[in-house]
């Protein structure tokens, strides 16, 4: 039977994420037709031979090298038979059951994608959403995120889905058709900040990303010096992408200055 929805996973060395969030999925996921497939990276633990031994069902595509974030994604998306796609972190693990997110998505022409409420491990709101991108915003990154009063408190209507520019790469669900016809994700950003530049593709395809709080993920978010690293660098191509003139400019000075306060502060 061909899976209603492929669940693409991309894994480097997350051994010890990994049971937990297949185990999720067979959790929430028992209502659906579906396929778990699962690029790696070239990890070094034994993230492989576990899948392999425990999980017999799983998909898993055995990169030779780490091909990054997106560039995986999209190699996963080519195995799939699935109309709908569900691009899912190897370090989450699922809350509910995600049908109502797959009929959000499919309810309005426009939509192009649809994410879900992120929770850490003390299960305490992370924002995951946020505004495109400005030049001036890019002077800190926390400017981006969504500043209306539910998404800086996480105290939402849940009976209200909430349309926003981006949301995270961490969960994403779209349509295999709209994947496609976007080309994936641009596979020039190896970690960080293609997740924006897809959902600003998406925008100007003249489709919405859509925020569904009733809804519920754990995300064990971690933050090292070469996370920050990756953002700004992929917050540079962002802007040399989607910027032009004094505006590219100004974004370009603006990370730079951006850049410089972490680097005093030992932040990069």
């Amino acid at each position: 039977m061909k899976p209603t929805i492929s669940i693409i996973i991309v894994n480097y060395n997350g051994l010890k994420y990994l049971g937990s969030c297949i185990n999720s999925l067979f959790t929430h996921l028992s209502n659906l037709t579906y396929e778990i497939i699962v690029v790696d990276n070239d990890s070094k633990d034994d993230s492989v031979s576990f899948i392999k031994k425990n999980f017999a069902d799983v998909i898993v595509i055995e990169s030779n090298k780490n091909l990054g974030f997106g560039k995986a994604n999209n190699l996963g998306v080519s195995y799939a038979k699935g109309e709908t796609i569900l691009l899912l972190n190897n370090d989450t693990i699922l809350l509910n059951d995600i049908k109502p997110a797959l009929e959000v998505l499919y309810s309005e022409k426009n939509y192009g994608i649809v994410s879900i409420n992120m929770l850490n491990s003390d299960n305490k709101y992370i924002p995951a959403v946020g505004r495109f991108p400005s030049p001036f915003t890019l002077l800190k990154i926390s400017f981006l995120n969504d500043k209306r009063k539910e998404f800086e408190e996480g105290e939402f209507n849940l009976k209200e889905n909430y349309i926003v520019d981006w949301v995270t790469g961490a969960f994403m669900l779209i349509t295999k058709k709209d994947y496609l016809d976007l080309h994936g994700f641009d596979s020039g950003f190896f970690m960080y900040v293609e997740d924006v530049d897809f959902c600003k593709r998406m925008n100007n395809a003249g489709k919405k990303c859509v925020f569904v709080p009733s809804l519920n993920y754990i995300h064990f978010v971690g933050h090292t010096t070469s996370r920050n690293r990756l953002l700004i660098n992929g917050y540079k191509m962002y802007s040399k992408k989607h910027f032009s003139g004094l505006s590219r400019f100004i974004a370009l000075l603006m990370i730079s200055v951006n850049m410089f306060i972490k680097r005093i502060t030992n932040n990069i």
